[in-house]
């Protein structure tokens, strides 16, 4: 179990010091590296993806506190289970961690990649784990069911 725990506390740091270093060297509403594909805009968000929920940090820091626990109890669970279900999960730690040190200490959450071919919102290193984590657990769920009906 700690080497999953070690992903999800490299996912943290990475999280981290991407918006430090965003934070620090891109003005707030700035736009830099520019390309048709991503460049890098430091925004702040107060709410979920699309800025939903926004301002309602209480929710953030509940559903937060209940996901890693809950995760941290299947981690500890499915010790034994496949590696797309623990890789999985410890994005999902990870990246709800990330978000939430934003939110404790700054009242929002620090964004910079923004995609530029289509309407999308701007995001950051921890949602970036969090989407991979769901890709990895759907995955699991997907292999686990086929392996479900070959027995």
């Amino acid at each position: 179990m700690i080497i999953y725990l070690i992903i999800a506390a490299i996912v943290v740091a990475l999280d981290q010091v991407v918006k430090w270093w965003v934070a620090g060297n891109i003005d707030f509403g700035e736009t830099i590296m520019q390309n048709p594909i991503l460049s890098l805009t430091h925004i702040r968000n107060e709410g979920a993806a699309w800025s939903i929920l926004e301002g309602k940090m209480w929710f953030f820091y509940i559903i937060t506190a209940i996901t890693s626990v809950v995760v941290l109890y299947f981690l500890y669970k499915n010790q034994g289970e496949s590696k797309w279900l623990l890789v999985g999960l410890s994005l999902i730690l990870g990246g709800a961690i990330g978000n939430f040190i934003d939110r404790l200490r700054l009242g929002f959450v620090v964004d910079m990649f923004q995609v530029e071919f289509f309407n999308f919102p701007i995001f950051n290193v921890a949602d970036i784990a969090l989407t991979i984590g769901v890709i990895c657990v759907f995955i699991y769920i997907i292999l686990d069911e086929k392996t479900d009906k070959v027995k």
